[in-house]
């Protein structure tokens, strides 16, 4: 029974009924809508249990159940065409055991047709996760191509179909049969199909739902154009009718002449030997599912010889010679429990949902990432939903959609909370960006160790001896929580530290004490503070000078800081704001941290004084690093690009962009000769 479904005391009559009505419904959905309202393992739940209370019952069986027919029929808005093979579907196995039952099947209907075979040979292939379809070419040029339909009849697609550059118009060679049809399955690669709902989502255009359903909905498409426009493939995998064409003896050979012709064959496919060659050809795939670049969802076994597989036939929706070696549902049903807020390294708080546990992907998964609050909302996951979950591989768990039919009434929308769970500090969540953030980088026990480490990294204090994995010790030890905690250490508390002497322990504290003396500049990175990098925290230095009146800037002072836009500016001002930043600072500072304070600067007397230069070009004369230096000494700010506060641009040999720029804003142009004689001492 369904999970989320509530147990029914019916008869088997009254639950045949309700599982036909209800495939039925997802059938439509799926086929005619390309709108899938199940993960397939679900579906295959349902299908399967009908399949059992039909195999009980016989007498309960009808001609319009599911299991009598391979899929819905078209929808009338393409031209019908009948095949003239049918294009039956497959069963499925799940477990070893259903694939060794299948083999010993195969045996036993062969041995009853009077053929000995001890080990079955079999063509073991990708199953591909797309859409099947049928081409057909005369006198190896295509004629038409249609979708599989329900089996017997599916729709005329050929306008679509062209448009996918794998499929040949004219067959190669000079010996292609008069009639051929041809079987493959059009799919859309992983990278396409990221790359289309990237582009799709920045236009504000609906985004496709997966790679599946994608290929399945470009194909119904009335205007090719727009087919055209989506990253469709396709592989080709067997034959329907032929004409004047002696097939070769073996489907491995089928594969190899149709490759032959023109058409592309999964490089995958392999010939094995018997159930222990198919496990393994199933586990070395399985092992290798999330590198290929486009999605599977199982393997394919087909009897190599083709004479056994016609002596096999076919029941009355697959053939009795090939079978599907499904993996472990990627997709399943399940409630969601709980939301809560994860607290990341760099801040970042990520919904997570908490799940009843589930069977998916091969694990039991309890989990699952809504990424941002923006995704959170655009899905609308409440707790106590149903919801589809998604695992592959090592992805982490995810919620792919609601089934809003079973929402609970009293349900209420998920607001991202004002204050960290972890440290109470503020949120923040700046305009426009996805990602919404702890304040508290120095004081947040989820963002801990990654503050001690850059706190401690080269280009910030430059602590000597204090590497990640002691961090990982002192933190995990509860020793520290803060950088401030740094400096309260004692060298009875670092001996007791696993690999940790006395002469390691005394040279770190003899390192901490000699960081204390440093610059406010490397004092301001050492402070992690989202987009201060060395550059930016110079330039504060510089501007500032006092760390005091930097932490009461308002965002109007924090602007004039050269580079200083206003995400940084606000990323500095909430920085600075958040109390428990604060006391860290205010503790680091009593322990002793200082900085000399700058004299200032005498700029010598030149043309460049409190001037923005930019310089562009190869220069002749002296290298860019000293032309920097030498504007520098004379009180000009040297920067990387043009702007409206940019002043003078010194352009050299093929300027580029930036000469062009500076001409569009009316921005005076100095050459190089022109830049050297005014640095001379005197110069006007």
């Amino acid at each position: 029974m369904a999970k989320g479904d509530e147990e029914r005391d019916e008869s088997p009559a009254a639950e045949a009924e309700r599982l036909r009505s209800l495939i039925g419904e997802y059938d439509y959905a799926y086929h005619a809508l390309d709108a899938p309202r199940v993960p397939d393992a679900e579906y295959d739940r349902l299908f399967r249990r009908l399949a059992e209370i039909e195999a009980e019952h016989p007498e309960l069986v009808s001609a319009t159940s599911p299991t009598q027919r391979v899929g819905a029929r078209p929808v009338g808005e393409f031209r019908e065409i009948r095949h003239a093979r049918s294009m039956l579907s497959l069963d499925n196995a799940f477990h070893e055991d259903e694939l060794a039952a299948f083999d010993k099947r195969v045996s036993e209907r062969l041995a009853a047709a009077g053929i000995s075979a001890d080990i079955i040979d079999y063509v073991a292939e990708p199953k591909l996760d797309g859409a099947a379809v049928s081409l057909r070419y005369a006198e190896g040029k295509l004629e038409f191509a249609a979708t599989r339909g329900d089996g017997t009849t599916g729709e005329d697609v050929t306008h679509n179909v062209r448009t996918i550059a794998a499929v040949p118009f004219v067959l190669r060679g000079h010996d292609v049969p008069p009639v051929l049809e041809v079987r493959g399955e059009v799919y859309m690669p992983r990278e396409g199909f990221e790359d289309f709902n990237r582009l799709a989502a920045q236009r504000g255009e609906k985004t496709l739902v997966n790679p599946r359903n994608a290929a399945a909905g470009s194909l119904r498409q009335l205007d090719s154009e727009m087919t055209a426009r989506r990253p469709l493939a396709i592989f080709f995998y067997g034959i329907g009718e032929t004409r004047g064409w002696e097939l070769p003896p073996t489907h491995a050979e089928v594969l190899d002449a149709l490759r032959t012709f023109g058409f592309r064959v999964s490089p995958d496919w392999r010939l094995v030997s018997g159930i222990a060659g198919c496990m393994a050809y199933y586990e070395d795939i399985g092992r290798r599912r999330n590198r290929l670049p486009h999605d599977i969802d199982g393997v394919v076994y087909k009897v190599n010889r083709l004479r056994w597989q016609a002596e096999l036939g076919a029941a009355s929706r697959a053939p009795r010679w090939a079978i599907a070696h499904k993996f472990p549902a990627q997709e399943e049903l399940t409630t969601v429990e709980a939301i809560e807020f994860q607290v990341g390294r760099t801040g970042a708080l990520t919904p997570v949902a908490r799940l009843a546990p589930v069977f998916v992907g091969g694990v039991t998964v309890s989990n699952a990432t809504l990424h941002n609050i923006g995704e959170l909302h655009r899905k609308d996951v409440r707790a106590g939903d149903t919801v589809i979950v998604r695992r592959a591989g090592d992805v982490i768990p995810e919620v792919v959609k609601v089934i809003e039919e079973r929402r609970p009434a009293g349900t209420s929308i998920v607001e991202l909370p004002d204050r960290c769970p972890v440290c109470q500090s503020e949120v923040v969540r700046p305009e426009g960006e996805a990602v919404a953030r702890c304040a508290g980088g120095l004081i947040c026990g989820a963002q801990r160790k990654q503050a001690l480490r850059h706190f401690a990294s080269r280009h910030a204090m430059d602590i000597e001896g204090l590497g990640e994995k002691l961090i990982e010790q002192l933190v995990d030890a509860g020793l520290i929580e803060t950088p401030a905690d740094l400096y309260s250490l004692t060298l009875d508390e670092l001996t007791g530290l696993e690999r940790m002497g006395d002469k390691s322990a005394a040279n770190l504290l003899d390192a901490l004490e000699r960081r204390k003396s440093t610059t406010l500049a490397r004092f301001l990175f050492a402070l992690g503070i989202r987009e201060v990098g060395e550059a930016t925290a110079a330039s504060l230095a510089t501007s500032f000078v006092d760390l005091d009146t930097l932490r009461h800037a308002d965002e109007e002072q924090l602007l004039e800081v050269p580079d200083v836009g206003p995400v940084v500016a606000e990323r500095v001002r909430t920085f600075f704001q958040e109390p428990h930043n604060g006391a860290v600072i205010d503790k680091l500072l009593e322990h002793g941290i200082h900085w000399p304070r700058p004299a200032p600067a005498r700029a010598l007397e030149s043309p460049f004084s409190g001037k923005t230069v930019v310089l562009t070009g190869s220069l002749s004369t002296m290298a860019r690093a000293e032309a920097k230096a030498e504007l520098e000494k004379r009180g000009a700010k040297v920067t990387g690009s043009v702007s409206k506060k940019t002043d003078i641009v010194v352009a050299g040999e093929n300027p580029g962009s930036k000469l062009a720029k500076a001409q569009d804003l009316g921005i005076a142009v100095m050459t190089e000769e022109e830049l050297v004689r005014r640095l001379e001492p005197g110069s006007p």
